[in-house]
């Protein structure tokens, strides 16, 4: 780990710097960074993969702008997982190079880099078009969740899209924003193409969606929740401390999580880190980390 990765919320520059010191690491046959696809932007968005590629378990986080501290979470975690292959040591008492042989795992820390950099640094996170995101949410960037076109990734996929649009239309959502607004149709955004695509290509097991906050996970999505998801979520539940629960209004449809349910009728998962008010502060990072370590080990090898 490097204790002043971690003292700084995680810009694009930091972002990049860091797979880059994965790649160093990585064999290719059993640990590989690679790019899923590119943001509105142009800016990268990458996924690590450790362990068994027929098998493994997806985790995303970085969906929305202001809820960088999942990003830094996942790379918490993914520091930790480097550390024990190359030392050739347990974590938390699982073997993780034993356990990966069985049940693989792909972290996708960052899916919205443009959003956490329009989150972190403004109108100049968004080089090209400063004035059209300015304009969408009026030079208050306080709550800035979208991508740079104004989209909520995490209303602009396939599950239930039209309940997201009339949830969106009676809160008075019309439009493109700071957040909430799912877009004119499902995976309208490069974003959110680029990690459907991926899934659909993939053998993924089982989807985790890290966003913050609430201290909650989500497990359910109408007719096509899998049987076994409940006995997971309860582990996962045990494992954090953390509430059982369903979301509700605007957050209800349209999330990645639902579509991966729906489409593949698989076990997937959102988990609300941490409680307060978004941006969560930098401090709370170990905090969370330390109560979460069991729980994503858990959620890798299931």
């Amino acid at each position: 780990m490097e204790p002043s990765f971690y003292t700084m919320p995680p810009t694009f520059p930091r972002i990049r710097e860091k797979m880059c010191s994965y790649q160093a690491l990585c064999n290719r046959r059993s640990t590989a960074v690679f790019p899923i696809g590119r943001s509105l932007l142009g800016r990268g968005i990458y996924a690590v993969r450790l362990g068994n590629p027929r098998r493994f378990s997806l985790f995303v986080g970085g969906v929305h702008g202001q809820e960088w501290l999942t990003v830094l979470l996942l790379f918490r975690f993914l520091d930790d997982l480097f550390s024990s292959i190359t030392q050739n040591r347990p974590l938390a008492d699982i073997q993780i190079k034993k356990a990966l042989d069985h049940q693989g795992l792909v972290v996708v820390p960052a899916l919205n880099p443009d959003g956490i950099s329009i989150a972190l640094e403004g109108a100049s996170g968004a080089p090209g078009i400063e004035r059209q995101v300015t304009n969408l949410c009026g030079g208050d960037f306080s709550h800035w969740q979208a991508n740079a076109r104004g989209v909520d990734l995490n209303h602009n996929f396939a599950a239930g899209f039209h309940l997201c649009k009339q949830a969106e239309q009676a809160a008075g959502i019309l439009g493109p924003g700071p957040g909430k607004y799912g877009g004119e149709r499902p995976e309208s955004e490069p974003e959110t193409r680029a990690i459907c695509r991926f899934i659909r290509t993939q053998p993924v097991r089982q989807l985790y969606a890290f966003h913050s906050q609430g201290e909650e996970i989500y497990y359910q999505y109408g007719e096509y929740t899998p049987p076994r998801a409940p006995l997971i979520a309860q582990v996962l539940a045990s494992a954090s401390g953390y509430a059982l629960s369903q979301p509700t209004g605007t957050a209800s449809h349209g999330g990645l999580k639902d579509w991966f349910i729906e489409t593949f009728h698989r076990p997937g998962f959102t988990i609300e880190i941490g409680r307060g008010k978004n941006p969560l502060p930098i401090t709370e990072l170990e905090p969370i980390y330390a109560r979460l370590i069991e729980m994503l080990l858990a959620a890798m090898i299931l």
